[in-house]
Parts: C-alpha cells; sequence; structure tokens
C-alpha cells in the first residue's frame, strides 16, 4: 500500500492529520505539487483529475478523493472512531463534515484559488469577483460555527471527528486566503486552539 501525499495541501493534509488520530503508518510517496508533481503522466495515470492524495492498495486498486481514502482506513481500524459510532452519531459526523467541506474549505479554497498571485498559473481563468465574493461567507460560516461550539467541545459532539479535521484544514488555509477569524468569535477560537494542540495536527 502507498500514499502519494501532496505535503501540506488541504487535502492531502486531511489524510495524513487522520492516518496519525488513527496511529496508521503508510508507506508514504512524497510528490512535489509546486514543481506540478501531481500533473506528470505517472500520477495522472493513477488519478486522471490530476489531484492528491492518491492511495493504491496492494491489489493495484486506486483510491482519490480524501474522505473516500480515510473511508478505507476507519473500515480496516475502526478504532478511534472518526466517523461516529452509531447510526444517530455518524449521521451528525456526515452533516458536518459535509458542511465543513462544502461550505468552510471550499469557500476558503475558491478565495485562495483566485485571489493569490501564485495560483495564477493553476487556477485559469482566476476571477478575482469570485475570490471576494467567497469571503463574506467564510466569515458567515464561522460566526455559525461559533454559536453551535457554545454548547459542545467539538464541531459533531462531545468527540474529536473527521469533521473537525475538515475544518481544522479549512481554518488553517485562511492564512494564505488571508482572511482573518474574527477575535470575538471566541468559541471558536477556543476550539481551533484544542484542535491545533493536538499531537496528529502537528504532522
Amino acid at each position: 500500500m502507498k500514499l502519494f501525499d501532496g505535503g501540506r495541501a488541504p487535502n492531502p493534509r486531511r489524510v495524513t492529520v487522520f492516518l496519525k488520530e488513527k496511529g496508521i503508518a503508510v508507506e508514504t510517496v512524497p510528490v512535489d505539487m509546486g514543481a506540478l508533481g501531481h500533473k506528470s503522466a505517472e500520477m495522472t495515470a493513477r488519478n486522471p483529475f490530476q489531484r492528491l492524495p492518491v492511495l493504491e492498495l496492494d491489489d493495484g486498486t486506486v483510491l482519490c478523493e480524501s474522505v473516500a481514502i480515510c473511508r478505507y482506513f476507519e473500515g480496516i481500524q475502526p478504532e478511534p472512531p472518526l466517523f461516529g459510532i452509531d447510526a444517530k452519531d455518524k449521521a451528525l459526523v456526515e452533516m458536518w463534515n459535509r458542511r465543513a467541506e462544502l461550505i468552510f474549505l471550499a469557500s476558503v479554497a475558491a478565495a485562495f484559488r483566485h485571489l493569490h498571485p501564485a495560483m495564477a498559473g493553476w487556477e485559469v481563468p482566476q476571477v478575482p469577483a469570485w475570490g471576494e465574493a467567497n469571503k463574506p461567507k467564510v466569515l458567515d460560516f464561522l460566526r455559525f460555527l461559533d454559536t453551535e461550539l457554545a454548547s459542545r467541545e467539538f464541531i459533531a459532539g462531545p468527540r474529536f471527528t473527521i469533521a473537525d479535521i475538515t475544518a481544522m484544514i479549512a481554518f488553517e488555509f485562511m492564512k494564505p486566503a488571508r482572511i482573518t477569524c474574527p477575535e470575538e468569535l471566541t468559541h471558536v477560537w477556543r476550539w481551533y486552539r484544542a484542535v491545533q494542540g493536538r499531537p496528529s495536527a502537528a504532522v
């Protein structure tokens, strides 16, 4: 089994943090995204969408998309459970992970990809107006999240889950996207400092 990894890019990092939380060691093949290694013929053969991470199993099966890869590892090593523990809990984790990914992370990514000069050769065409339009969406989500975190420790409930990983990566990604979380969102900051302090976040 080999994990083709893109370093600290948001989606590869989601899998790296997940594996650290699980205590799973996987052979890792670093791919230099700065040098467009993810667009090489070798990587395109594994993932025609030219995105990382990519997990290649021993039987030759190739798994792409970070959440799909995380689900695979959850299946082969259920403990600790990062996708929930029963039907209701799993549904809540799924709900919050989708919110964290499709609203929070997606909006941060749009702002970064369409506004950062370093992305001009990657995001063609860059649409600065779309990047700017996504910044308020990020802040709106953070305000919503702050009210939710007033009554619980983690994103989806009392336990750390993949929803916290996705939201943490989105929060980290705000810095290069030049979006700042307001200091008055104290519950968000309390949560972020807690998850950022976990050993898995240091990878």
